[in-house]
């Protein structure tokens, strides 16, 4: 598998939240397997810290050596404008995540204070987010959406159940797929239990999400792989691409075309991640 950095964040599968006041953390979470790492100045720090933590940030990515996104509070607070004057032009800032979206214009002012070429990760966090969904995912600047599920529950008092949560999560890849994005990427799980990591990624790819936030390092291979293409599955594709050349790309019937689109996806994918036919 290849390390983060190598990961276009169109097709990202994790991402590493790093507290924006652990600034020993930094290195370590960007020399990790993570495909995208994010340091947080929102939630993650304190109030009376979000100064501070916001120059280590911008210290760490003023050289461009070292990449990242940031997470930075939302439109609301008074920290917001702050944080994206603070931010605009470093060198080493991939995007930013836009915390607790509600509204596509909350994406497009960030996206123009940010000087209109910097790419804006909606995390949508609460009922409102999710009814505007697909005017976030159309506004200018918008490059993926995210699901803050724990502050999602607890705006509505949604439980973690699976079933409970199907609607936010089918809404998002719905709203992605209307609005020209690549697909979402899913809240955290903050369970340790390897187990529960593997069923919950398994969860993210079913209903359609193709990325997954992360909290804690040890997590990163697990999430990698769920959220891959199977040996198995590159396999397949790989053959029926082969047989699909050899027979002179002729069509067959009406189901060679969707297994053509999945095989040609699966095969771009595996050569991203690095994955290979068992």
């Amino acid at each position: 598998m290849h390390r983060g950095r190598n990961v276009d964040p169109g097709i990202a599968r994790s991402w590493l939240l790093v507290n924006g006041a652990r600034k020993e953390l930094f290195d370590e979470a960007h020399d990790s397997r993570a495909d995208q790492i994010i340091l947080d100045i929102e939630d993650a720090v304190d109030p009376a810290r979000k100064p501070d933590a916001r120059a280590d940030v911008v210290d760490y990515l003023s050289s461009g050596e070292k990449k990242a996104w940031v997470r930075i509070n939302d439109h609301s607070t008074p920290f917001w404008a702050d944080d994206v004057a603070a931010l605009a032009g470093l060198p080493g800032l991939n995007g930013v995540m836009l915390a607790k979206t509600e509204l596509a214009e909350h994406v497009t002012e960030t996206f123009d204070r940010l000087g209109g070429a910097t790419p804006v990760l909606a995390l949508v966090e609460s009922a409102q987010g999710i009814e505007e969904a697909v005017n976030i995912a159309r506004a200018r600047g918008a490059f993926r959406l995210a699901f803050g599920s724990g502050d999602y529950r607890r705006d509505t008092g949604t439980s973690a159940d699976d079933l409970a949560m199907a609607y936010p999560r089918s809404r998002l890849v719905i709203a992605s797929r209307v609005g020209g994005l690549p697909g979402p990427i899913d809240g955290p799980t903050v369970s340790t239990s390897h187990p529960i990591l593997r069923e919950q990624s398994a969860l993210t790819v079913s209903l359609g999400l193709t990325g997954k936030l992360c909290l804690q390092m040890d997590q990163l291979p697990v999430i990698n792989e769920v959220i891959s293409p199977t040996p198995s599955d590159v396999a397949w594709a790989r053959d029926f691409l082969a047989d699909f050349e050899a027979r002179g790309r002729v069509i067959r019937d009406g189901s060679d075309l969707p297994r053509l689109g999945r095989a040609r996806k699966i095969e771009n994918l595996a050569s991203a991640f690095g994955v290979e036919p068992s």
